[in-house]
């Protein structure tokens, strides 16, 4: 049994799956003052004596949470002392994150190779300067780290010390991180990585207690941009992996939900916000060099989805005679117990739902026209206009923007292909409602699969675990490096791209076997693979080789795009493609 839960704007969804039937099932209000009640609120609802979920039957549990992301958006986050390597060529200025910056001396070159050394003294005053600061988080980032981390593994070891000494908690290193070359979003990615350290693993800690109180003993994964999961001990020194975890835990459940075999959109309705997804020829597309997390792009590889505020309890305002839906989240509906008409509260008045008390909708409704001297039926009608039109031209939007560049999604690059979505599947509470409206606005075939009211926590249970690394050598030199697992060692000047591969996919093997991810979860695919040759004043010198593999998202016990299939969504194959 898996059991997923899924922490959303207004209500926590939670679900526990026996292989692909659903056991049990919960939604409750997301209280954001305390996330930690309502995941445990949402576990206590799961294993009720009704339900017949027994803890010691769960054999995973996957959380997708909107902490980190909330505690960005917030300005939340703790002080970071940022310390980067740039060398020559390169105004380390330019890419300045946070109150406390120190750009220091030293060089690496592209190869590698030590232009300039550190400076220990150097070094020594910026970890005093952080000390007397009282910032007790550190980020350390050299450009080419990921081709040599011997600078950045020293600036991490200097403030290591600091924080040893009691003045400190925590050093991100860059090439940790990620092992793309692009020095501004490895700086920007190591800042947010250690600036939601405390409070997430502050809220890990708490979820690992309230498990085990529960009797659940299995293991606990979070759920990552990417459309993965990680184990909740790798997360805790990745935390900013989970950025974002909410709108990949909707792209997934749809995945276990459907057969999908064509280009489509995904749209998540909640009660604060619409999550839009792209699908291209069945595979959903990502952000290839990593998403932008408030205002700084990082290497945080991850679906790409754009979020809108509009949702079911958005709030109704009006502004020079015009009708307004959200963005801002004022509480619950009417119909649900609230004092300010919502979209659900219109959708109520004018016949569309019947959710909770409709005679409240009513009431609120005619309350707020009459402040402003407008029909009722107007005023309703306009919303519902309003949310949708929204709603449509933000799929119109990313649609366009996927389009503008080559398209990648989880399984390949579409070069040269043109999206051209065929449906739309709805999935979060109000989907059925807003079914009928939104087919005639979008011109295409809207779907709603059974369960779509907790799909994005079916994605979460269902997720399995993904995982990826580049290797690097140089023959030349006789060096092999593996940034994120920290691997560095000599090789020989007859190691080639074959062997590159080789060595790559069993280290990927080994690392996810270290996290208890073995079998059908552990399919490693190489994804790139290149090898060039190095000449020097006569002939060949080397060659520089770079090898990436990866164990894509998908669902468990399922192939490489994960889709159940078979259960009448209506989806087609691509035209000319064959399906993905």
């Amino acid at each position: 049994m898996y059991m997923g839960i899924d922490v959303g704007g207004t209500h926590t969804d939670a679900v526990v799956m026996d292989g692909r039937t659903m056991a049990a099932s919960a939604k409750v209000p997301t209280d954001h003052h305390d996330l930690l009640a309502s995941v445990r609120a949402a576990m206590q609802a799961l294993l009720q004596p009704h339900t017949a979920v027994e803890p010691g039957r769960i054999t995973r549990m996957n959380l997708s949470t909107t902490l980190s992301t909330n505690a960005i958006v917030e300005g939340k986050t703790e002080d970071v002392a940022v310390v980067v390597s740039a060398g020559p060529g390169i105004d380390p200025e330019h890419f300045r994150v946070g109150r406390f910056y120190f750009p220091v001396g030293g060089s690496i070159d592209h190869r590698g190779e030590e232009i300039s050394p550190l400076d220990p003294a150097e070094m020594e005053r910026v970890a005093a300067a952080c000390c007397d600061a009282g910032v007790r988080l550190f980020a350390a980032v050299g450009k080419f780290s990921t081709r040599n981390p011997a600078h950045e593994a020293a600036m991490g070891e200097a403030l290591g010390a600091v924080a040893r000494s009691g003045c400190g908690d925590f050093v991100s290193l860059g090439h940790r991180l990620s092992g793309q070359l692009n020095f501004p979003r490895r700086v920007a990615t190591a800042y947010y990585n250690s600036a939601v350290w405390r409070v997430y693993n502050r809220f890990a800690d708490a979820i690992e207690q309230s498990a085990r109180e529960f009797g659940i003993t299995a293991p606990i994964h979070i759920l990552k941009a990417d459309g993965g999961t990680m184990p909740l001990a790798v997360s805790r020194e990745l935390p900013v992996e989970s950025i974002l975890s909410g709108p990949a835990a909707s792209v997934m459940g749809i995945i276990a939900l459907c057969d999908i075999r064509e280009d489509c959109v995904i749209l998540d309705i909640g009660g604060t916000t619409t999550d839009i997804a792209v699908f291209a020829c069945g595979s959903p597309v990502i952000e290839k060099d990593g998403i932008e997390v408030g205002s700084y792009p990082t290497l945080v590889r991850a679906l790409k989805t754009r979020s809108i505020g509009v949702g079911g309890d958005s709030r109704l305002h009006v502004a020079a005679g015009t009708v307004r839906v959200g963005p801002e989240r004022a509480g619950a509906s009417m119909a649900m117990g609230g004092t300010r008409p919502t979209l659900i509260d219109a959708l109520n008045y004018r016949g569309h739902a019947a959710v909770g008390d409709v005679a409240a909708s009513a009431r609120g409704i005619r309350e707020l026209a009459g402040l402003w001297d407008l029909y009722p039926e107007r005023l309703a009608d306009d919303a519902i206009a309003e949310a949708v039109a929204r709603i449509r031209e933000a799929v119109t939007d990313l649609v366009d923007e996927v389009n503008a560049r080559p398209v990648y999604t989880i399984m390949e690059l579409l070069q040269g292909r043109v999206v051209e979505p065929a449906a739309v599947y709805l999935m979060g509470g109000p989907a059925k409602v807003m079914q009928p409206l939104l087919a005639p606005a979008l011109g295409k075939r809207v779907e709603v699969p059974d369960d779509f009211a907790v799909a994005n926590a079916i994605g979460a249970a269902l997720t399995r675990t993904t995982a990826e690394l580049e290797l690097f050598a140089d023959t030349e030199k006789g060096v092999l490096f593996i940034p994120t697992l920290g691997v560095e060692r000599k090789t020989g000047r007859g190691f080639d791209l074959e062997r590159a591969r080789d060595e790559a996919r069993q280290a990927l093997l080994d690392h996810l076997a270290g996290l208890g991810v073995t079998g059908g979860e552990a399919a490693v695919e190489v994804v790139e693979a290149s090898s060039f040759n190095m000449v020097g004043d006569y002939g060949t010198v080397g060659r520089n080789i770079r090898v990436k593999c990866q164990v894509r998202p998908g669902i468990m016990g399922d192939g490489a795009n994960g889709g159940r299939g078979g259960n009448g969504c209506g989806c087609k194959p691509c035209p000319g493609e064959g399906g993905a």
